[in-house]
């Protein structure tokens, strides 16, 4: 029989369902095994055609039965507000800015857990030949404010919606502005299979200490920063939101980790898939996207036109029209605030780059590297605006990749300065030029940055310790262009002079990716703390220095040649991956951070470098002016010479050194969500791999065959 002729006997134009009384049916709710005691109890309200109301209490098996209603289809609604004064939903149900509607069914709903771990559909229930219709729900489905609860999961046996919207369009039930709820068919019991609310969340440690899990975890939402935040419509929405890009920022934590969907992509054009460690959580402890409804939230009316607010603008920012174009986005949970900040990536950001003059970082001491200070000005308030909405104590983990390391850096002191808001910030950056001079960085001894460094990335050597000058003292032609990651980014200007103030100086406790090769011929490297500028600078700046502070062009074009090794995608997410999965196998082995091949390896580049040290000092000894003091020239490189020893006394002690769970998992690393979260991400086959060390992009065809050698003159 089809709809239209079952509802002939109830429905006409003058009434619009049957007033004989006498109708009976039964429901029930249960999970995906079947099970419908943890449903029991549960507030449910049904209305039958006459628009009277049905209320009652689903018994300990999720099981209700109705009698006496008007005899035709009724509409089942469990909209019952949660009540427990004190609770972690109450927090989110009482806030002052976007509280939600959370109901009984939605807590419930996150108490129970996927047949499935991957979270898809499970065909079969053994509820299901319980009943004569069978239905699967989303919480959504039940509950009549819907913003902020995830996306609809495909089903084959979703409730018949268009029963609904007929019943909607009829009159039927009582006033209201939008009918909802699941119709439920006279003379039937009514399975309802309820799909858990549950969401993956990518795991952080909140500890100070440096771990494996936030170097590649930070890599994915560094890169993350560099795509758009993709709300559909992106400006002035109407009635809701959607993010269907992907990859986007949108995408990622309102649709598919909200979905309980495994997301990979974090740039367009990437190709081979990097899972983050994600954990289970209930629904409402996620990386929020705040939801967007105009019946709810007075700021979310289109009526307000600029004023409008939305989660593109609550989320992301993009000051293109303003002038930096910085880019950032931020999102949190019950523990975490994560804020991620773009590098490089247009013409604007590389003029800003470039832009090596130094001036007062007002919110501290000491002065900043002017385009990043103005950069970190620009995306200022729009974090504030939303820590102070929604802070409430979590860890502030901010992260970023080359500028977006700098801004990240001047952001992150900033926020430690305000008085009294005790914010306590986590930082790591990877390939970040400098930000600051060297007060600067002694004021900001305090702040924890784990700053990383892939060998001969070009861009942490600027600006140089020796600039401090504007884009006005340019010489015409002597700008090389450097692209990170897109062409035409960043700006080095090769011959610029020094106009006094404090030295230009990295701040935050460095790990380096230190290149090596494998028996194989390939090339690999290991992450380590050197404790030593030559690693990361390649050491003669400093006789740069007094030698008239210019840099050496020919090295500058060496350097620029492994741009690659900036990139994100290309270079630091697949090591990042690589020394995750390094250090766990040497956790599973109880073997020792570095191997003896490994340290042989290392102390040959060791040797090498302190040996070009030599040589650079023999140089300059031979050309240096008769009326030059000795130690004008010897000292700076006898004091790297020297922190070449001590680099390779530590290199030699992480060959005895044994790692433990919180080296490689932080705050995580005796959490009861770890192993099946480990398990989750082993389950792909690109994480089964056992590299013996953490691997660098191919080498050129040049480069095949030997050691890529550490150039002390390829950095300016």
């Amino acid at each position: 029989m089809t709809m239209e002729q079952w509802k002939q006997p109830f429905f006409n134009e003058n009434m619009p369902a049957c007033a004989l009384s006498g109708g009976s049916l039964s429901f029930c709710l249960v999970d995906e095994s079947g099970d419908g005691q943890v449903y029991g109890g549960l507030k449910y309200e049904v209305f039958d055609s006459a628009g009277k109301g049905y209320k009652g209490h689903l018994n300990g098996d999720g099981v209700a039965r109705i009698h006496g209603q008007c005899r035709g289809p009724v509409v089942l609604v469990f909209d019952a507000e949660y009540k427990a004064t004190g609770s972690f939903y109450s927090t989110l149900q009482e806030r002052e800015k976007y509280p939600l509607p959370i109901t009984d069914l939605q807590v419930r709903a996150e108490q129970t857990h996927f047949l499935n771990p991957n979270g898809k559909r499970a065909e079969r229930n053994r509820s299901r030949h319980k009943g004569d219709q069978f239905y699967q729900v989303e919480v959504s489905d039940l509950v009549r404010h819907i913003a902020h609860l995830p996306p609809v999961a495909p089903s084959a046996h979703r409730p018949q919606r268009h029963a609904l919207k007929m019943m909607a369009d009829l009159g039927f039930g009582p006033p209201q502005p939008a009918l909802f709820g699941v119709v439920l068919f006279p003379n039937n019991h009514t399975v309802l299979e309820v799909r858990p609310l549950r969401a993956l969340r990518p795991m952080l440690s909140t500890q100070d200490d440096f771990c494996a899990l936030n170097l590649y975890q930070l890599a994915l939402f560094a890169s993350l920063s560099y795509c758009n935040f993709g709300q559909v419509p992106p400006e002035k929405p109407q009635d809701e939101v959607h993010f269907p890009l992907d990859p986007s920022v949108g995408n990622l934590f309102a649709e598919q980790l909200s979905g309980h969907q495994e997301a990979w992509r974090v740039d367009p054009e990437q190709t081979q898939r990097f899972y983050p460690l994600y954990e289970e959580v209930p629904y409402s402890r996620r990386f929020e996207i705040l939801p967007f409804d105009p019946a709810l939230y007075p700021q979310n009316r289109p009526e307000l036109g600029d004023e409008q607010e939305h989660p593109a603008r609550l989320h992301f920012f993009d000051d293109e029209k303003g002038g930096t174009d910085t880019q950032a986005f931020i999102t949190h949970h019950d523990e975490v605030i994560l804020i991620a900040v773009r590098g490089t990536a247009s013409s604007a950001d590389g003029l800003r780059d470039a832009n090596a003059h130094q001036v007062l970082f007002a919110e501290g001491v000491g002065k900043a590297h002017e385009g990043f200070y103005l950069a970190y000005q620009a995306v200022r308030d729009f974090v504030l605006r939303y820590l102070d909405q929604f802070h409430t104590g979590q860890r502030i983990v901010i992260c970023g990749h080359s500028l977006g390391g700098a801004i990240a850096l001047l952001l992150a002191e900033g926020l430690r300065r305000i008085p009294d808001a005790n914010y306590n910030v986590l930082l790591y950056t990877y390939g970040a030029p400098r930000a600051a001079d060297s007060e600067f960085t002694r004021g900001a001894s305090t702040l924890v940055h784990h700053r990383i460094v892939n060998h001969n990335d070009p861009v942490p050597s600027v600006p140089a310790p020796w600039m401090n000058t504007t884009a006005k003292l340019w010489i015409p032609g002597a700008v090389t262009l450097f692209s990170a990651p897109t062409a035409g980014g960043l700006l080095f200007a090769a011959g610029l002079v020094r106009i006094g103030g404090n030295p230009y100086q990295h701040h935050g406790e460095q790990q380096h990716f230190m290149p090596i090769m494998l028996p194989d011929g390939t090339h690999s490297s290991v992450l380590w703390k050197p404790g030593c500028e030559s690693i990361e600078e390649a050491g003669h700046s400093r006789a740069l220095q007094v030698r008239g502070d210019m840099p050496d062009r020919e090295g500058l074009i060496r350097q620029l040649v492994q741009y690659k090794q900036h990139f994100m995608t290309a270079s630091y997410i697949p090591a990042a991956w690589a020394t995750l999965r390094r250090w766990q196998q040497a956790l599973d082995s109880n073997g020792p951070l570095v191997t003896q091949r490994e340290f042989e390896l290392l102390d040959h580049a060791l040797a090498t470098m302190r040996k070009q040290l030599q040589d650079k000092r023999r140089e300059l000894t031979r050309h240096r002016p008769t009326n030059a003091r000795s130690y004008e020239y010897h000292e700076p490189l006898n004091a790297e010479i020297d922190r070449l020893h001590t680099s390779r006394e530590r290199l030699q002690t992480l060959r005895w050194r044994r790692l433990d769970a919180r080296d490689i998992y932080g705050s995580h690393a005796h959490s009861a969500a770890l192993p099946p979260s480990l398990k989750r991400w082993f389950r792909h086959r690109e994480n089964q791999a056992l590299p013996q060390v953490a691997s660098i992009p191919p080498a050129t065809p040049s480069e095949l065959g030997r050691a890529q050698s550490l150039d002390i003159d390829s950095v300016v």
